[in-house]
């Protein structure tokens, strides 16, 4: 039996924070002409490393089959997009760029955010592995070099068009396994004086609000900011500040440069948020470790109540067609016979079927022709907005559920 080692230093990893099982790729839809044929299920088993405290997921399947032709776009999102608005503002007054500056935003996705960036005039350039989805970033105007990034193509973006003022990654540090080659090549393409921005679910946040549906084979690490910055350390580069943001559930925005940048003096937000890490046990492996007795927990109460509300004869839907509404439902066993169908903002989901569980995927018109009993929030972490969305339900007295952190139906 082949070890397993740390993505990061190497150490034989011997630690389990969560086994998840067998399950499907999260973001591989199903089309109807396949709806009948039989799909990979890979494990989705979390270790942590005790030497840097990295959590990650074992690689099964390449990146390049993963996001090649993905289906997730971020525009989908009105919460998300106004999200990304208020950063550009930000961050263009507080690092005072101009017409002369240059921002790379690596798995810029559809342009979701750098679009923001056109009425100042600043240039920008986008990095997406999925060809399907950069076409879409085009369209708006960006220009987008179709690659994953790491050392060799930040070497040859960095030749061809200089080096960056601002590089970005919005939830992407997370889906790469070659951590260190993805974090070689943000020093490599950032300009001396440059500041690099990241953001990422916050593990902290995970464990204490049993955010395991985040777990997927996208994703292959799951970060503190004590792991990110020994990483960023390890390639010259300083984490000199952070901000706790709420997207995701509980996100990190994390701020970093050169190590020899003087210019930038380490804030004490970073050791505040490492503090509390620390505080909240992140340094012993009982944490990680416990972590797997509360996942299960859920998946019981979960099960518990949607076999109670199908007895009672309810209509069950879901809404928001998420990977982690994915990792939710095949780890808990919910699949068609307690949810007839997942509603979708998002075009080109309508019409597929949820891996593995088959459940089909349709438009929001949907809920009111049939008028479900109760709607399944499966990206609860945009609870607020789809609450809004679907208020209308309440007419006929649909209620709502989410099952992370807690059940809940309101």
């Amino acid at each position: 039996m082949n070890k397993k080692q740390c993505r990061f230093c190497g150490k034989e990893l011997k630690h389990t924070m969560v086994d998840l099982g067998l399950s499907p790729i999260s973001n591989e839809y199903v089309t109807k002409e396949h709806v009948d044929l039989g799909q990979y299920y890979y494990p989705l088993h979390v270790m942590v490393c005790e030497e840097c405290l990295l959590a990650q997921a074992m690689e099964y399947k390449a990146p390049e089959q993963i996001f090649t032709n993905y289906k997730y776009f971020s525009s989908y999102s009105k919460s998300w997009l106004e999200h990304c608005k208020r950063y550009v503002d930000m961050i263009t007054e507080r690092l005072s760029l101009n017409k002369g500056s240059l921002v790379y935003e690596i798995a810029c996705n559809d342009g979701y955010l750098l679009q923001y960036f056109k009425p100042y005039g600043i240039p920008v350039f986008g990095i997406e592995p999925a060809e399907n989805v950069a076409k879409e970033a085009e369209k708006k105007g960006i220009d987008v070099a179709v690659e994953f990034w790491g050392e060799r193509t930040a070497a040859g973006i960095a030749d061809e068009h200089g080096k960056a003022d601002l590089i970005i990654g919005n939830n992407v540090l997370a889906h790469v396994p070659d951590i260190n080659g993805f974090v070689e090549g943000l020093r490599i393409a950032l300009k001396e004086t440059g500041t690099i921005t990241m953001e990422f679910p916050h593990l902290l946040k995970l464990i204490e609000l049993n955010q395991f549906d985040t777990i997927y084979q996208e994703h292959f690490s799951y970060l503190s900011l004590l792991t990110v910055r020994r990483i960023f350390q390890a390639h010259g580069l300083k984490i000199y500040d952070v901000e706790e943001l709420a997207t995701h559930g509980g996100s990190l925005r994390i701020y970093a440069a050169h190590t020899k940048n003087a210019a930038y003096a380490v804030s004490e937000n970073v050791s505040r948020v490492i503090r509390d890490e620390k505080e909240h046990g992140f340094e012993q492996m009982e944490t990680y470790e416990n972590f797997a007795k509360q996942v299960e927990a859920i998946k019981r109460d979960s099960c518990k109540l949607l076999i109670r509300l199908k007895e009672e004869g309810k209509k069950i839907a879901a809404f928001g067609a998420a990977a982690k509404g994915n990792t939710f439902l095949n780890y808990c066993g919910i699949g068609r016979e307690y949810i007839d169908f997942v509603a979708d903002s998002s075009i080109p989901k309508q019409g597929l079927y949820l891996p593995g569980t088959r459940i089909p995927i349709v438009s929001p018109d949907r809920i009111r022709e049939e008028r479900p009993d109760y709607i399944v929030l499966l990206a609860w972490n945009l609870r607020d907005e789809f609450s809004e969305l679907l208020s209308y339900t309440r007419e006929w007295g649909c209620k709502l559920i989410t099952f992370i952190p807690r059940t809940e139906v309101f």
